[in-house]
């Protein structure tokens, strides 16, 4: 089953929303100048070091917001998700904060660094399955066992939360 993306724009009111609830999990983290693209582009090229997070990634914020931003009756059977990695981290943290129940699908190819990790992130309240070869496989069990067991899905990528 293929899930339908539709283009979405947040208002000012989601992105304030957000930054409140996303306040107690993660750091404002700074810009740094890259000395390697400055010189290349010649111009001042800046990274987000959102590597400086606890998960090492810009991804707990859609996250954890999306998880935080459910009502309850949809958190009652669980979540799903599809990742090889950030995602699945940010997921796993979410779960474990908010005393969740997920089921994070990895492909068999993920790096036993990146499961190791989402399973210290999740603790109890995270189940890793791999499955498939590739990201879509992984992808494409998730969707079937968010529909099959009425399980909310959080996309990694494509959400309006």
């Amino acid at each position: 089953m293929k899930v339908q993306v539709q283009s979405y724009y947040p208002k000012l009111s989601d992105i304030k929303s957000a930054v409140t609830t996303l306040q107690a999990v993660v750091s404002e983290t700074p810009l740094s100048l890259n000395y390697s693209y400055t010189n290349k582009f010649e111009a001042n090229i800046y990274f987000k070091r959102e590597d400086l997070n606890q998960v090492r990634s810009y991804k707990i914020r859609g996250a954890y917001n999306k998880i935080a931003s459910l009502p309850e009756e949809d958190l009652v059977n669980g979540i799903v998700c599809a990742s090889a990695g950030n995602h699945a981290q940010g997921v796993a943290l979410a779960c474990s904060i908010k005393k969740i129940h997920g089921t994070i699908f990895m492909p068999t190819t993920t790096p036993k660094q990146k499961v190791e990790q989402v399973k210290m992130f999740g603790g109890e309240f995270v189940d890793i399955e791999l499955s498939g070869d590739t990201f879509d496989d992984a992808f494409n069990t998730a969707i079937y066992v968010s529909n099959s067991l009425q399980k909310t899905f959080v996309h990694p990528f494509d959400d309006q939360k």
